[in-house]
């Protein structure tokens, strides 16, 4: 990490992209602490308002209808990102085709409710997902006022209509509970937060697309779209395969527990990453023409994202009966060896997440879509052998998956870009084995000095205090550990010199 400061300061600085990369930084990770706090007061409230069968039922169409969440984008808001110009009229045509396809995929959802309550052998869900197709649209419409306050890095604009957004489908969500509405809160949930992005985001932008233009070149962004949307596809269905089995063959109260440990390892994961990209995706994309400043700003924000999310996996795996039992009730106890080994497949795909910056910036989406062909096939199986045993073991095998992805996609951008793969794979070896390391201590010492006869959160307190010390001590003895740790704290200090 030292080589890459020293490589820094020996070129000249760009200060207004480093000014905006991290004031938009400090805004985009404070406004996640905001949607984390939210989110995580909602799995709260919710779950000791609504039964695992109300999840469930819910999560049955959301599982096959959000296919349609990665057609109605179709890659198009990344692709106007990471344009390195966008005039008016592509902007307008993009506008017209992310809100056509959201009508289009809303109608099929619409009429395929049916078919949807015959595959899963359950009435009930006719109606939802009718209800909830309208969300297609509603982000369809939205996609490319995102994508222009993104690319604008007006981040404190984009995080105020999130946190509203969230804020008020959470309130909505929790007052349909209180009434006895049942699942059908969480249907409530969904179009509130979905019609209220769309409304902040519109006045945010300050921008109203004109007419379709027929002379505006979107040949390369219909094919840089079309190429991310493909390896998009395969990841959401191998993310989600999981869920379709499980509501398909159990039914809804097991998938509703399955469902919860998942929302639980996505929070951090989505909360964290999301913004993360936010900030490095226009920042490298800039610096595609200057290989040691590209390098040491991805390895820097490899580094700041995984010690976040490893530490909160590895200190959640730890403790995850005692959190579990406070955060989600005493009726959710089956969540508990779920999400224990989904978060180990979580550290993995943390690991991961450079290696996405990597392919959207340099346009590498072509090898893109032929890494996550091979790699998402491989999830899949995974499941499908996994989910012969039951709901743990399509945990497992994911979790498996994931893990086996985070070597292969090291190996895919070593052969297809100059990234540096080696510092990523230290990195993220670093990162996985410390805090692995201090989660074993945390879960030892919480057996050996709390034990079940402690209440809840004195457990989780013991814990806390021995994770803290092992961290401690393992910055103390480990030096390149303890140098990973010291270059997060001066981050701001990359961000400006980049």
């Amino acid at each position: 990490m030292s080589t890459d400061k020293s490589a820094l300061d020996a070129l000249p600085h760009i200060p207004s992209l480093g000014r905006l990369a991290a004031s938009g930084a400090l805004v985009t990770m404070g406004s996640q602490v905001l949607k984390i706090a939210v989110q995580f007061g909602g799995i709260i409230l919710l779950a000791r308002l609504l039964t695992p069968r109300d999840y469930g039922l819910v999560a049955m169409v959301v599982a096959i209808i959000g296919v349609g969440e990665v057609l109605r984008d179709f890659g198009l808001s990344s692709a106007a990102i990471q344009a390195k110009h966008l005039s008016r009229g592509q902007r307008d045509n993009l506008f017209w085709i992310n809100s056509g396809i959201g009508f289009l995929l809303a109608a099929a959802v619409f009429l395929s409710a049916d078919a949807i309550a015959l595959f899963y052998r359950e009435p009930l869900l006719r109606p939802v997902a009718q209800a909830i197709s309208a969300t297609l649209l509603l982000n369809g419409l939205t996609t490319q006022f995102r994508a222009h306050l993104n690319r604008d890095m007006r981040f404190g604009q984009l995080a105020f209509a999130d946190v509203t957004g969230q804020l008020l489908g959470l309130a909505a969500a929790v007052a349909a509970a209180l009434l006895g509405w049942g699942y059908w809160a969480l249907v409530v949930q969904s179009l509130v937060q979905a019609s209220t992005l769309l409304a902040l985001m519109a006045l945010a932008a300050r921008w109203l697309p004109g007419l379709p233009k027929r002379n505006a070149e979107m040949r390369g962004l219909l094919r840089f779209g079309g190429n991310l949307v493909a390896s998009q596809l395969l990841i959401y269905f191998s993310t989600n395969l999981g869920q379709i089995l499980i509501g398909n063959r159990l039914g809804p109260a097991p998938l509703g527990h399955y469902n919860r440990a998942f929302a639980l390892l996505m929070m951090p994961l989505t909360q964290l990453n999301a913004p993360a990209t936010t900030v490095a995706l226009p920042v490298l994309s800039r610096l595609q023409g200057d290989p040691v400043r590209y390098s040491a700003f991805l390895l820097r924000g490899q580094a700041t994202l995984m010690h976040f999310i490893i530490a909160i996996f590895a200190f959640a795996c730890a403790q995850a009966s005692p959190l579990i039992h406070l955060v989600l009730g005493d009726r959710w106890a089956m969540t508990v060896p779920i999400f224990q080994i989904l978060v180990v497949g979580g550290m993995f795909q943390a690991a991961g997440y450079a290696a996405y910056w990597v392919f959207l910036s340099k346009g590498l989406t072509g090898p893109q879509l032929r890494y996550s062909i091979v790699s998402r096939t491989l999830v899949i199986g995974c499941i499908v052998i996994g989910a012969q045993w039951g709901v743990l073991g399509v945990a497992t095998g994911y979790a498996c998956g994931l893990a086996l992805s985070w070597p292969l996609v090291l190996w895919w951008l070593h052969r297809t870009s100059d990234a540096p793969v080696r510092g990523m794979l230290r990195s993220g070896l670093r990162a996985i084995a410390g805090y692995g390391l201090c989660g074993f201590v945390s879960h030892a010492a919480s057996v050996r000095f709390a034990g079940a006869s402690l209440p809840l959160p004195l457990q989780l307190a013991v814990g806390i205090a021995a994770f803290c010390v092992a961290f401690a001590l393992l910055c103390l003895v480990w030096s390149a550990f303890r140098r990973d740790v010291a270059g997060i704290l001066h981050t701001r200090t990359l961000l400006r010199s980049v």
